[in-house]
């Protein structure tokens, strides 16, 4: 039976270019897993969009001397063009900037407002006195009383993955100006977190699904206490404050971003002509809702959206939150301010995006912080995507093109090793397809490629191009084999690969595209009939020259970018 499946991506600030590590902290994941599931043939949307009104697009626009609208125009289209390069398959990438998502969020705001979720209060905000205005959290900078970060912001420390207020902070100062600001008391509107804490906490205990350090994380902090939290703040760049009385004040934008999930699907809904079809993802219980996130992004997504959704009723909650760890570059961290980062515009230009598709699903941090080098970059190109699965792709279908008139040969009759290898692709596609629908990617993509040594082995064991000399039936066998294992194997990958998946779906001869086939070994095993027309193939992948290390590390850092200190949504 088919599977409904929503998918929430983490909302990036378009505030300057993406880099590796936003791709593999969530981007990455939530694409292997909406390719899958359409493979399958479950009923598939996958949303996110550019989060507009964060405070680190107000502090670029400051620093530029222009406005937040120009900063936001100028990002979004770079995203897309990112997104449709590397083949991250949004149903819709939006905007926080749409009547649309103003509209849903003032509504959900009134929903919560007369359930009694919502109140006016008094609280203590930081003041620049040099720069003459209330602060947003993220305007200030000090050290995290809790790990002593040096670079902790006043909302939340991104080493330790605490929430902070700009009180909590040590040695605070202005991050425009470096002053040291004032505490002034405001009036502002508070959501009533608290009286979520028994509720979540009950909820979470059920999810023994998630993983280990979101569950932990999460009961952590649901069993230290939620306070209620203020909504709104004193600034001129955000959604507007639908109450009376609150004309100069905007929605602070951890309230506001979360809710680009709905709005996003409502939208993708009134695009598609049926503008009720966003209910079946949001209202249907049967419906699963996956968000994917880096872990400095936890917080946000299973306690305060969820209390969000708890307080206006018949919204789903999310099923997983499949929270990735951090990538590092190199050793360091990744870091805008310092251009330590590789910008995904600046690597397509150079690259092809399967190669890093592969680095980063084959070493992707779901359990564990890892590290991006350049030089595990070549070698696992050259020794694992061109000398593994590349080579046998090749040299079995190139072999039996000159070999066999173009075409499939004939199977006759299969011997042990024959089935062997079979019966190891039907348990590897089984392994697979399991993994993937628990978003273990790591360890899918790591028995897929198993697979292909194992295949290599047998063309070295079957060795057909001796066979053909005196046996040309028993040649013929062995590259059937292999060409069946080929096309279960292109199954496999494609969610991961899908640029040389659909590239040797062609050499196969098969039309269409991937997606619109189905995960099945039979059906996968049964497309290489006798006879088939095949296509002249061409590698799949180009080996790197080693000195692409040297030439990429000497970029590092030196190249020059219009962007400082973004802070991404995952």
């Amino acid at each position: 039976m088919a599977e409904r499946i929503f998918i929430g991506v983490a909302w990036p600030y378009a505030n300057g270019s993406l880099h590796l590590g936003h791709l593999a902290g969530c981007y990455l994941p939530a694409d292997i897993f909406a390719r899958y599931h359409r493979l399958k043939g479950n009923d598939v949307l996958m949303v996110s969009g550019s989060d507009s009104h964060g405070t680190p697009i107000t502090i670029q626009a400051d620093r530029e001397g222009t406005t937040p609208e120009a900063i936001v125009e100028r990002f979004h289209p770079e995203f897309l063009d990112s997104w449709d390069r590397l083949g991250i398959t949004f149903d819709l990438f939006t905007t926080t900037l749409t009547e649309n998502h103003q509209k849903v969020f003032h509504d959900l705001f009134r929903v919560l407002q007369e359930h009694g979720h919502i109140y006016s209060g008094t609280m203590v905000l930081s003041y620049c006195p040099q720069c003459q205005r209330f602060q947003p959290d993220r305007y200030v900078q000090g050290t995290c009383p809790h790990c002593g970060n040096i670079r902790a912001r006043g909302d939340q420390c991104d080493s330790c993955g605490r929430t902070l207020d700009p009180q909590d902070l040590l040695e605070i100062r202005c991050v425009i100006c470096g002053a040291e600001p004032e505490f002034r008391e405001s009036e502002h509107l508070f959501f009533k977190l608290s009286s979520f804490q028994e509720p979540l906490l009950e909820w979470v205990r059920k999810q023994t699904h998630w993983r280990p350090n979101v569950l932990n994380f999460t009961r952590r902090y649901l069993e230290d206490g939620l306070k209620d939290r203020a909504i709104t703040r004193d600034i001129s760049w955000g959604v507007t404050v639908p109450a009376e009385g609150q004309e100069d004040k905007r929605i602070y934008v951890w309230f506001e971003a979360v809710t680009g999930y709905l709005s996003a699907a409502i939208e993708w809904a009134q695009r598609s002509g049926d503008a009720a079809r966003w209910k079946d993802f949001w209202q249907d219980p049967g419906t699963r809702s996956y968000y994917f996130i880096g872990k400095d992004n936890i917080p946000f997504h299973t306690i305060i959206w969820p209390a969000m959704l708890m307080a206006h009723g018949g919204l789903n909650l999310p099923y997983d939150v499949p929270a990735n760890e951090f990538l590092s570059l190199e050793d360091q961290k990744f870091s805008t301010s310092q251009n330590w980062a590789v910008w995904l515009p600046d690597y397509l230009s150079r690259y092809d995006p399967d190669p890093l598709r592969y680095l980063l699903s084959i070493n992707m941090p779901e359990s564990g912080d890892v590290n991006f080098s350049w030089s595990e970059f070549v070698r696992r190109n050259n020794e694992e995507l061109v000398a593994t699965y590349g080579n046998l792709v090749h040299r079995v279908l190139s072999f039996t093109y000159r070999n066999f008139d173009g075409q499939v040969p004939d199977h006759g009759t299969l011997g042990e090793l024959d089935q062997g290898l079979l019966d190891t692709a039907r348990i590897a596609m089984d392994g697979v397809d399991q993994n993937i629908h628990a978003c273990h990617f790591k360890a899918a993509i790591g028995q897929a490629f198993s697979l292909a040594r194992d295949a290599n082995r047998y063309l070295d064991t079957r060795a057909p191009w001796l066979a053909i000399k005196t046996d040309k039936q028993d040649a013929a066998t062995s590259l059937w084999v292999s060409i069946a294992v080929i096309n279960c194997l292109k199954v496999m990958l494609f969610p991961f690969l899908p640029f040389s998946s659909q590239q040797l779906h062609g050499y196969l001869g098969l039309d269409g595209k991937v997606e619109e086939g189905t995960w099945d070994f039979d059906h996968a095993v049964g497309a290489m009939e006798s006879g088939r027309p095949l296509r002249s193939p061409a590698p799949l992948y180009t080996k790197l020259d080693p000195q692409v290390v040297d030439d990429e590390l000497q970029r590092l850092g030196g190249q020059t970018r219009n962007t400082v200190a973004q802070e991404a949504g995952c």
